[in-house]
C-alpha cells in the first residue's frame, strides 16, 4: 500500500491566486481528481466590513459562515498569490462531487542550513548552477532545494507550510510552489539509502525536523461540549429547533416536547458514538516507543516522534512495532503486516540491494518495513546490527495513509441523495410560495399580526417535513443491525444503500472463490529435453538441482520453533521432508555464516547403504515480487566449488528466462494440460554461478545476474479447490442479472478453468481470450481475439497461425472475454477506445497486479457501473477501497479500509449485502414518498383551511 497521496503543488504567476491541477487525492484509488488552490490574505477594510455585518445582524452570519465557511473567507479576506497567502481554500473534485477545506498557512522561523529550503545565490554558484540553469533543469532545481546532507552555515529562514489531511506541504521559493514533504526525497536511489546507514548529524536532523515535522499520526478527539455544539448547530437540527419553537408558540406542547426528546436523544447518541469511534481510532494508531538511532559519534536512544527521513534505526533482535516506514539496509526481518494488508502470514524482509536504481516503496516492498507492522524477529548477517533507514514519517507512512483514508473517506456519489436534496429544495420553494399566499389570505381576513406570523411560518414546517432525515436514517440502521447479526460489519452505513444498486461484482480467486490452502499434487521433472511422468511424492526425487530447488527456493523462517511463511512454500517444503535451521545452529552446521540451512530428512531404512544427501546452505535470497512474478535463492553445499541459483515463479515467465535449449518442445501443451484441469503450476529453474561460495560474495550479486540464462528443472503442480459455497452464490447472482468478474494474480488458463467450474462462464457459453502485445521492433501494438478452444490449441500446436482469430463484432456468441494483466495494460495504454468494449464483456482478468485491480475497478466505474469488490484483503486493499461496495473477508486491522467486513470467509456475504441494500433502498424510497406526500397533503389542507377562513 502506498502512503504517498497527491503532491498538491500550488503555484501561480503574479496577479493570480488560484491553480487547478489534475491529481489523485486518494492513495488507494487511481481515479483522477481536480484540486484547486486559492490564496487569500488579510484586508483591513474587508475585516471592518465583516465585523460590521456580524454586529448589525446580531451574530446570525456567524452561523451561516459556520455552514458555508468559504463565504466568510471571501467576505473577510482578499484574493492574493499563493506566495503571499495566509489562508488557502482547497477545492477537491472527485467525480461529480466537490468539497472545500480551509487551511491556514503557518510560518515557522528556524535556523535552517543554506541548502535546506532555498539555497542562497552564492551556494548555487559554488555548485556550478546558475539561476538560468535551475530554470532549465527542474530535476537539478529540486535537488537544489531538497538536498539536506551537506553541512553549511546556518541561516535564519522562514518556513511556510500548511497541513492538509494530516500531511505537510512546504513552500519552495525557487519554484513558487507548495510541495508535499513525502516527495522531497523522491529522487533518492538505493545507494543513497545505504550511504545513510551512518546516520544523520545533529544539524541535519534539526533541519529535517523543521521541514518534515514530528513523526506522529494524530487523530483529533473533540470534547463532549465541542461535539455537542457541532451537532446542535447542524442545519437539520437548526430547522428542528425552529419548528419546535414555533409549535410551542402555537400551543402544540406535547408534539413539540416529543420531537424535542427524540432530537435530544439522537444528538446525545450521535455525540457518544462519534467520540467513541475517535477514541478507538486514536488508541489504535497511537504509537510512541524508544528507538535506537545511529549518529556519526555513536548510537543514541530517542523517542519515535523525533524520527525524520534519513535517520538510521538499529532494530532489536526480538523485534517490536515499527514507528515509521524504513528501508532495510542490513540483515533480515520476519514481519507481520496484517495491520496493512490483511494477510496474517508472516513475511520475510531482506536487505535492500545496492545500486543506482531509484528507491520505490512499492517496487521494493520486500525490502521495506512499513509503519504499524510488527517485527517478529530480526537477524544480522553482515555486521553486528540490523539496520533500517527511515524513508517516511507521520501521515506520509503506509499507516498514515490508512488512517487518513478513514478520517477523510471518499465522497459518496449516490443520485438518490442528490435528488432527495433537490426535492427538499423544491418543497422549500413551494413552502415559500405557500407562505406568501397564506399571508395574503390572512391579511384579507383581518387576522391579527401575531397570528399571521405563526400561521405563515407553520406552513414552512408543514411543507418541509422535519423528521424526513431521521426517518430515512432509521432504514439504514435497521439494515446494518441485520447484517451484524449475520457476521457482516459495516463502518460506513450510507454504503448499505449502494449495495442495492450493484450490477457488477469483482471477486478475487485464491482465498475468496477457492480455499486458502494448496495441496501438492506432484512434481514433473525433466530428463534432457523431455518431461518425465508426474512424481506424486517429491521426497523420493533423486538428489539433484530439482530437489535442491524444491527444498531451498522459499522465504520461510523459523519463529519460536514454528515454520512460518507463504502457505505455498510451506506445502512445497513439507512435501520434500527437508528441515529448516537458522541462527547459530545453521552456522555450526556449515562452519561459516549463512542465512539458513536446509537439512535432509532422516534416511529411510532400505536406503541406508547410500550416501546421505548433504545439507543445503542458503547464501542469498531475492523475495517474490508481483511485478516480477518470481523469486530466487543462491545455495551451496559441502564440496561444491561454486554456488547454484534456484528460481521459482510463473511458468511462462521462468521459461522466458531459460536457455531455449533447456525448455522441452511440449512445454506449452504440458502446462496447458495442468492449468486446464484447474491446477496451479509453478516452474523451477537453476544454474551454477561463477562466484565463491561465501555469504559476502553472494550478497554483492545483482538480481539480474542471478535470474538469466537459466536451465529449466521441472514443474511443481498444486491443487486449489473451490469453496463449497462458491458455485451456488455465483449462480444466484447471475440469475438476478448481476455480472460476476474474476480478478486474480494466477495463471490465465487456471483462472478460466475456475471460472467455468464455479459457473461464471456457463457450459454452453462462449469464452474468448484477448491477447494484446505492446509495440516492439518498429511494429505497432497488436490485438488478437481467439476462442478458448483455439487458445488451448495454439499452446499445443507447432504452427500458432492455425488458430482462428476473432473479433467481437464477427462472433455474437462471444459473451465472455478473458485477458491477462499484461494485455490489460496494453489496452489501457494503446487501445483506450476499445477498452470499454472489452470491459463490458470481460469476465476473467488473470495475472493482475494489485494496482491493476484498483485500475480495473475505476475503469468499470467510468462505464457507470456500481461496482462491488470482494477479496481477502491481502492484495486487494486498493480495489476494496476504490469500489462502491468493498467487502473484505479478512478480520485484520486493514479491513477498516473496506466499508464491509465479513467474519465468515465465504462469498455468501455478497448476496446478503445486496439483499439488505435493496431492502434499505426500497424502504428509503417508500419513506421518502410517504413523508413527501404526507407533507404536501397537509400543505394543501392548510392552504384550503386558510382560504376557507
Amino acid at each position: 500500500m502506498s502512503a504517498d497521496s497527491s503532491p498538491l503543488v500550488g503555484s501561480a504567476p503574479a496577479g493570480y491566486g488560484t491553480l487547478t491541477i489534475e491529481t489523485s487525492v486518494d492513495p488507494l484509488s487511481s481515479s483522477a481528481s481536480s484540486v484547486r488552490l486559492s490564496g487569500y490574505c488579510g484586508s483591513p477594510w474587508r475585516a471592518i466590513g465583516y465585523h460590521a455585518v456580524v454586529w448589525m445582524l446580531a451574530g446570525l452570519p456567524l452561523l451561516l459562515f459556520r455552514w458555508k465557511p468559504l463565504w466568510g473567507v471571501r467576505l473577510r479576506l482578499r484574493a492574493c498569490t499563493l506566495a503571499r497567502a495566509e489562508t488557502l481554500v482547497i477545492e477537491t473534485r472527485d467525480r461529480e462531487d466537490s468539497s472545500w477545506q480551509l487551511c491556514t498557512v503557518q510560518v515557522q522561523t528556524e535556523d535552517i542550513c543554506a541548502d535546506g529550503l532555498q539555497p542562497p545565490p552564492q551556494t548555487r554558484a559554488e555548485d556550478g548552477r546558475s539561476q538560468a540553469a535551475v530554470g532549465a533543469e527542474p530535476e537539478d532545481a529540486w535537488k537544489d532545494t531538497t538536498e539536506l546532507h551537506r553541512p553549511e552555515e546556518p541561516l535564519q529562514r522562514r518556513l511556510r507550510y500548511y497541513v492538509f489531511r494530516g500531511q505537510r506541504y512546504v513552500w519552495l521559493e525557487t519554484h513558487q510552489a507548495f510541495r508535499q514533504v513525502s516527495l522531497l526525497d523522491h529522487s533518492r536511489t538505493c545507494d543513497d539509502l545505504h550511504c545513510s546507514s551512518a546516520g544523520l548529524s545533529l544539524q541535519d536532523h534539526t533541519v529535517r525536523k523543521a521541514i518534515y515535522g514530528p513523526n506522529v499520526i494524530s487523530v483529533p478527539v473533540k470534547s463532549y461540549p465541542q461535539l455537542l455544539v457541532d451537532e446542535a448547530l447542524n442545519p437539520y437540527y437548526g430547522f428542528q429547533a425552529f419548528s419546535i419553537a414555533l409549535w410551542l408558540a402555537d400551543h402544540y406542547y406535547w408534539y413539540a416536547l416529543c420531537i424535542l426528546l427524540v432530537s435530544a436523544v439522537s444528538i446525545c447518541l450521535s455525540v457518544y458514538r462519534t467520540r467513541k469511534q475517535s477514541q478507538t481510532l486514536r488508541d489504535m494508531v497511537q504509537l510512541s516507543v524508544r528507538v535506537c538511532v545511529c549518529r556519526p559519534g555513536g548510537e543514541e536512544w530517542v523517542d519515535s516522534s523525533e524520527l525524520v527521513p534519513g535517520d538510521c534505526l538499529v532494530l532489536p533482535q526480538e523485534g517490536g512495532l515499527m514507528p515509521c516506514d524504513a528501508a532495510l539496509v542490513a540483515g533480515e526481518c520476519v514481519v507481520n503486516e496484517s495491520s496493512l494488508t490483511g494477510e496474517s502470514v508472516p513475511v520475510l524482509k531482506t536487505a535492500l540491494p545496492e545500486g543506482p536504481a531509484p528507491y520505490l516503496p512499492e517496487a521494493h516492498r520486500r525490502h521495506t518495513l512499513f509503519c504499524g507492522t510488527l517485527i517478529l524477529q530480526a537477524r544480522a548477517f553482515v555486521g553486528p546490527h540490523v539496520l533500517a533507514v527511515v524513508t517516511q514519517t507521520g501521515f506520509c507512512t503506509a499507516k498514515g495513509g490508512l488512517v487518513s483514508s478513514i478520517l477523510h473517506p471518499r465522497p459518496l456519489s449516490f443520485k438518490f441523495y442528490k435528488h432527495s436534496m433537490k426535492f427538499v429544495a423544491a418543497l422549500s420553494v413551494v413552502a415559500l410560495l405557500g407562505t406568501v399566499y397564506s399571508i395574503v389570505i390572512l391579511l384579507r381576513n383581518q387576522v391579527p399580526l401575531g397570528e399571521i406570523v405563526i400561521r405563515a411560518l407553520d406552513v414552512v414546517t408543514v411543507a418541509v417535513p422535519p423528521a424526513l432525515p431521521a426517518a430515512m436514517t432509521m432504514c439504514t440502521l435497521y439494515a446494518q443491525s441485520r447484517l451484524e447479526s449475520h457476521g457482516v460489519f459495516c463502518i460506513h452505513p450510507p454504503r448499505i444503500n449502494l449495495g442495492g444498486k450493484l450490477r457488477l461484482v469483482c471477486f478475487d480467486k485464491t482465498g475468496t472463490l477457492t480455499e486458502d490452502g494448496l495441496d501438492v499434487m506432484g512434481v514433473v521433472p525433466l530428463k534432457g529435453q523431455e518431461f518425465l511422468p508426474l512424481v506424486s511424492e517429491p521426497r523420493r526425487l533423486p538428489v539433484g538441482p530439482l530437489l535442491r530447488a524444491l527444498a531451498a527456493c522459499h522465504t520461510l523462517s523459523r519463529l519460536r520453533d514454528t515454520l512460518v511463511g507463504d502457505p505455498m512454500d510451506l506445502k512445497m517444503v513439507e512435501s520434500t521432508g527437508w528441515v529448516l535451521e537458522e541462527g547459530p545452529a545453521a552456522d555450526a552446521t556449515c562452519g561459516t555464516q549463512v542465512l539458513a540451512v536446509m537439512k535432509p530428512p532422516p534416511q529411510e531404512p532400505h536406503l541406508q547403504d547410500m550416501e546421505p544427501p548433504a545439507p543445503i546452505s542458503i547464501l542469498g535470497r531475492f523475495p517474490f515480487l508481483s511485478a516480477l512474478q518470481r523469486m530466487s535463492v543462491v545455495v551451496a553445499w559441502p564440496g561444491t566449488a561454486q554456488p547454484e541459483a534456484c528460481v521459482k515463479g510463473s511458468p511462462e515467465l521462468v521459461a522466458s528466462l531459460c536457455n531455449p535449449a533447456t525448455v522441452p518442445a511440449d512445454f506449452a501443451p504440458r502446462l496447458q494440460s495442468y492449468t486446464a484441469a484447474g491446477y496451479r503450476v509453478v516452474a523451477l529453474a537453476g544454474k551454477p554461478l561463477p562466484v565463491p561460495s561465501s555469504l559476502e560474495a553472494v550478497q554483492q550479486l545483482p538480481r539480474d545476474t542471478v535470474e538469466q540464462e537459466l536451465s529449466l528443472l521441472g514443474l511443481l503442480v498444486m491443487r486449489n479447490l473451490l469453496k463449497p459455497q462458491t458455485p451456488g452464490v455465483i449462480q444466484a447472482l447471475r440469475k438476478t442479472r448481476i455480472r460476476t468478474v474474476m480478478v486474480t494474480g494466477d495463471n490465465l488458463q487456471t483462472a478460466v478453468t475456475v471460472a467455468q467450474g464455479c459457473g461464471m462462464v456457463g457450459p454452453r457459453e462462449h469464452l474468448v481470450i484477448v491477447h494484446a502485445a505492446p509495440p516492439e521492433r518498429g511494429q505497432p501494438a497488436s490485438l488478437e481475439l481467439q476462442p478458448v478452444e483455439s487458445f488451448a490449441a495454439t499452446n499445443g500446436a507447432q504452427d500458432p497461425d492455425q488458430a482462428a482469430s476473432y473479433t467481437m463484432e464477427s462472433d455474437p456468441r462471444s459473451s465472455h472475454l478473458a485477458l491477462s494483466g499484461s494485455s490489460f495494460g496494453v489496452l489501457v495504454k494503446h487501445f483506450p477506445k476499445l477498452l470499454p468494449k472489452v470491459l463490458v464483456q470481460g469476465t476473467v482478468f488473470a495475472r493482475m497486479a494489485p494496482e491493476q485491480k484498483t485500475e480495473l475497478v475505476c475503469e468499470l466505474q467510468k462505464l457507470q457501473y456500481c461496482v462491488g469488490m470482494c477479496g481477502d484483503g491481502a492484495n486487494d486493499c486498493g480495489a476494496l477501497k476504490a469500489a462502491d461496495v468493498g467487502i473484505s473477508l479478512s478480520q485484520a486491522e486493514a479491513s477498516v479500509v473496506s466499508p464491509f467486513t465479513s467474519s465468515v470467509a465465504s462469498i455468501e456475504c455478497v448476496p446478503m449485502v445486496i439483499r439488505e441494500g435493496r431492502c434499505s433502498l426500497d424502504t428509503s424510497f417508500s419513506v421518502f414518498k410517504y413523508m413527501a406526500l404526507y407533507s404536501l397533503t397537509q400543505f394543501i389542507s392548510v392552504l384550503i383551511l386558510y382560504t376557507g377562513d
